[in-house]
């Protein structure tokens, strides 16, 4: 139980445990999209870190081999989502209103009114930030975070809490990390000192090469996953 003390030492009972309850649909979202046969990502970063733009190129590449759904949070606006429509996937709004980040409940009414069988692959965009989102497990299958060169190279050391819970980092838009004073290897470094065993990806659209393995780390790791390797 959450509660709240007053000056007069009294106790008011506020509420549940709501990361509690989140587990526990979180769960219940795991049962639903592994009974699915579907491998869900959740990708996380702040706004302009270039999370959309990551999830299109993995779409572009990977539809017509796959099939792919998005769900596209956002604190109201359907910017994004309508993105994702344009390349003609199944694409799902998310609108948290006030929230600062998707929940499990709100995944789970998504996955209630949506139906996802026969899709391969889901990415989750959650919504724009990296403090939030680290603390409502999605029921998802691998959870990324992405940061761009231009919100500096301290970015990481600063919000710890996401990179340690993450299962791939990505350090994003490297094609103008010169441009404004940032050293992507200074990033990886911060990012191993916190979790030493995530994988890190450094990726620029601008570089085809960097976006291939983004796809390719994408796809090996659905594949493990319906192989039963993870």
């Amino acid at each position: 139980m959450w509660n709240t003390f007053l000056a007069t030492g009294h106790i008011i009972n506020i509420g549940h445990d709501v990361f509690k309850e989140n587990r526990k649909l979180a769960d219940k979202n795991r049962e639903i999209l592994k009974k699915a046969g579907v491998f869900s990502v959740n990708i996380m970063g702040a706004i302009g870190s270039g999370k959309t733009t990551l999830i299109e190129e993995a779409i572009k590449a990977l539809d017509g081999k796959y099939k792919i759904a998005v769900i596209a949070g956002d604190v109201i606006a359907d910017m994004d989502a309508s993105r994702f429509e344009k390349l003609g996937v199944k694409t799902i709004p998310a609108n948290t209103g006030k929230e600062c980040h998707l929940d499990a409940h709100i995944v789970n009414d998504l996955l209630k009114k949506n139906d996802l069988s026969g899709c391969d692959i889901l990415f989750i965009e959650n919504v724009g930030n990296l403090i939030c989102p680290t603390d409502f497990d999605l029921g998802e299958d691998m959870k990324i975070v992405v940061v761009s060169v231009s919100e500096g190279d301290d970015i990481v050391l600063k919000h710890p809490v996401i990179f340690k819970t993450s299962d791939m980092a990505v350090i994003n838009k490297i094609d103008i990390a010169e441009a404004v004073g940032v050293d992507p290897a200074t990033m990886v470094r911060d990012a191993k000192s916190l979790n030493e065993n995530i994988p890190i990806l450094l990726t620029s659209k601008k570089q085809e090469e960097t976006v291939a393995e983004w796809v390719k780390t994408i796809e090996n790791a659905m594949l493990e996953k319906k192989a039963g390797k993870n």
